[in-house]
């Protein structure tokens, strides 16, 4: 028989009335080969979720892939944030994923579809170009989390996307002229540290000209006034430090504005009144919050707007063509908005605008004044586009963002609490409850610490933390230690330098109110934390080793003095004057005290570590450190490292991966 297959093929002729048998006997075999493979001590491994190509891990056991499908869900969820009305108010621009990366969507219609505009591998954002008749657009995008980010225009018509800047170095945009034909651009190609400012042509690559350069000095443009002549500046020192100033941009001259007082006094918000002749500035001078006040730029004189709100003045958007000025306040970590009209004699008139509890941020009014678009995060739902109607306050909605085929309505929304430190003060928290949660059965928690410091936890919408809810019966607090911001200036400054400790002493008092809720099981206690609250958690383990199962430290600082040492250079002033000075002999003295890379042998909990290898804030030699420190005493030790990341994990592939080989080491850790 000449047949092409005899050398890798028997063939068995079979008369037609034996098929049937050997069908059986087949079939027969099949099952045994199956019920062998099944119980046999050499079966194959259950199915893991497979690592993506930029990930290395070390010490991680396989996640399996239904337990990855569970959390897939809750990871498939979407959010998207306002970018802006297009110039022509037909429409407005959105960021929103999905596939790996944050890309801008155009949305034609409230509830219309995304159409989407940019198709890059790396998160972009962006906004229309003022005054574009053909729907031009500004992009911001840098490579691998590396924060060098480049600014390129978009041109829908020509379909040519054009870099305006150098490629590599790191750059923001400060302002863009009411007309569109000019923009301030902040730069450090001069020398890696220093933020100069430029003024650039957006039609005109390699159009030039230097308006500021700076030495050991953080500058921003904080608005341009509406006639193009003029410039209103921040010298930022720290969050508890800026300093106010005009600028002319013709000449590029600078005055100073003063303060109103001789203490040291923090700016937000600063943009130009319609007249030009004053300026709407939010700042904490004379008070433990950031007022508005409206400056008179000729008098230096300020007139308090809001001093009857303990809160602070969050963001700020002024219409020069109707006079209209909307504002936002952080009221206990959710947004008030309110509206100021003026009235006749020049005096303002402030209305709140009622919304649903959230988080509000982008405010812009509409092209023709009568809207104003924002972005709404609700505590119950991911954020999403709305636009308010400013004479009927009729809310509009105008994305409806997906929860990954989820209920909504087994969302669990967080509770407010306040819990007494070790100085009787008061720390807030935001407290997730799971429905599981009884005295008969106590729910394993788990410490989630911000960032920043100088940041705040609030009540926004995560499917991580419903995952951990309504799947894993995992109680969730959200802590803002002393230091974080919100509260006013002397909370923020509590843990500043030598007081950094005090801090990690409100997590062990947290931990003293976890145990007398009756419904929280005190013996299964995880923290986990990223950028500064990955120290926290590294400090809280050194330091609350014995009462904390385990913990994750994300993209975390280790040590002080290292992280000073290796931190991108313009960044390491602004650090400084947060966590101390390290040429300070006393105050590296402290650091070396207190940084937890110095004390690995009291870390005893298990340990999760997890950074991008690119990060130009908190350098991947902090996680090489503790991890190698840490794991060197015999410590349980997984690590999650990635190529293509920068401080935090941007990318969806990543991200989804890293969160599911967290949530197995927290299932892990409480033996679930």
């Amino acid at each position: 028989m000449n047949s092409p297959f005899l050398s890798s093929s028997v063939f068995i002729r079979v008369h037609p009335r034996l098929f049937p048998c050997l069908i059986r006997v087949i079939r027969g075999f099949s099952a045994f080969v199956l019920a062998a493979a099944i119980f046999s001590p050499f079966a194959p491994a259950q199915a893991e979720l497979p690592k993506p190509a930029a990930i290395q891990t070390q010490d991680v056991p396989p996640v399996p892939v239904e337990f990855a499908d569970r959390l897939s869900q809750y990871q498939n969820t979407r959010a998207a944030s306002f970018h802006g009305w297009s110039p022509d108010g037909k429409g407005i621009l959105i960021s929103t994923r999905f596939a790996n990366a944050s890309q801008l969507h155009r949305v034609y219609e409230p509830g219309g579809r995304r159409e989407q505009i940019t198709f890059y591998s790396e998160p972009v954002s962006g906004g229309f170009l003022r005054k574009a008749t053909d729907g031009a657009i500004l992009l911001a995008m840098d490579r691998g989390g590396s924060e060098n980010d480049q600014i390129y225009l978009l041109d829908r018509q020509n379909f040519t996307t054009t870099l305006l800047t150098d490629g590599k170095s790191k750059h923001r945009i400060d302002g863009v002229r009411d007309d569109g034909k000019l923009m301030i651009v902040g730069g450090n190609a001069r020398n890696g540290r220093d933020t100069d400012l430029f003024a650039m042509d957006p039609r005109k690559p390699g159009f030039q000209r230097t308006l500021m350069e700076v030495t050991n000095e953080h500058w921003d443009v904080s608005d341009w006034s509406q006639d193009g002549k003029t410039l209103l500046l921040t010298r930022y020192v720290s969050i508890n430090e800026s300093y106010p100033a005009i600028m002319d941009f013709e000449s590029g001259k600078r005055r100073d504005i003063p303060l109103p007082t001789k203490d040291k006094v923090a700016i937000g918000a600063f943009e130009f009144a319609p007249d030009g002749k004053h300026a709407f500035i939010a700042c904490d001078a004379d008070n433990e919050f950031r007022r508005l006040a409206l400056l008179d730029l000729e008098t230096n004189k300020y007139d308090w707007l809001t001093s009857d709100i303990p809160w602070d003045v969050h963001g700020l958007e002024v219409n020069n063509d109707t006079g209209l000025v909307a504002f936002t306040v952080n009221a206990d970590g959710a947004s008030q908005l309110y509206l100021l009209e003026s009235q006749t004699g020049g005096k303002l008139n402030r209305r709140e605008l009622k919304l649903p509890t959230g988080i509000v941020g982008s405010l812009d009014f509409s092209p023709d004044g009568k809207s104003l678009g924002f972005t709404l995060a609700r505590p119950d739902a991911p954020a999403d586009a709305y636009s308010l109607e400013i004479a009927s306050g009729q809310l509009t909605r105008w994305t409806y963002s997906e929860v990954g085929g989820l209920n909504p309505a087994k969302f669990i929304a967080a509770t407010g609490i306040r819990f007494k430190s070790f100085d009787n003060r008061e720390i807030p928290a935001w407290y997730y409850k799971p429905r599981t949660a009884t005295a008969e059965k106590k729910a394993p928690v788990l410490i989630n610490i911000h960032g920043g410091p100088e940041s705040q936890a609030q009540s926004f919408f995560s499917g991580t933390t419903q995952f951990y809810l309504n799947e894993l019966g995992v109680a969730v607090i959200f802590p803002n230690v002393r230091g974080s911001a919100g509260y006013g200036k002397t909370y923020l400054m509590l843990d500043n330098a030598e007081k950094r400790e005090d801090s990690v002493k409100d997590i062990g008092a947290l931990l003293d109110w976890i145990a007398q809720q009756p419904e929280l099981d005190a013996s299964r206690v995880a923290v986990t934390g990223g950028s500064y609250g990955g120290y926290m958690v590294l400090s809280s383990l050194m330091t609350f080793g014995n009462r904390i199962k385990a913990g994750t430290d994300v993209v975390g600082i280790c040590n002080f003095n290292t992280f000073l040492k290796n931190t991108s250079p313009y960044r390491v002033d602004l650090r400084r004057a947060e966590y101390g000075d390290e040429r300070d002999e006393k105050m590296r003295a402290i650091f070396e005290r207190i940084s937890p890379a110095n004390h690995p042998e009291k870390i005893v909990s298990a340990l999760l570590v997890a950074h991008g290898k690119n990060d130009p804030r908190v350098p991947f030699s902090e996680a090489e450190q503790i991890s190698a420190k840490v794991r060197a005493n015999g410590r349980t030790v997984w690590t999650v490292f990635a190529d293509n990341e920068g401080h935090g994990f941007a990318k969806k592939d990543n991200a989804d991966y890293f969160r599911a080989v967290e949530a197995w080491f927290i299932k892990r850790s409480f033996e679930l």
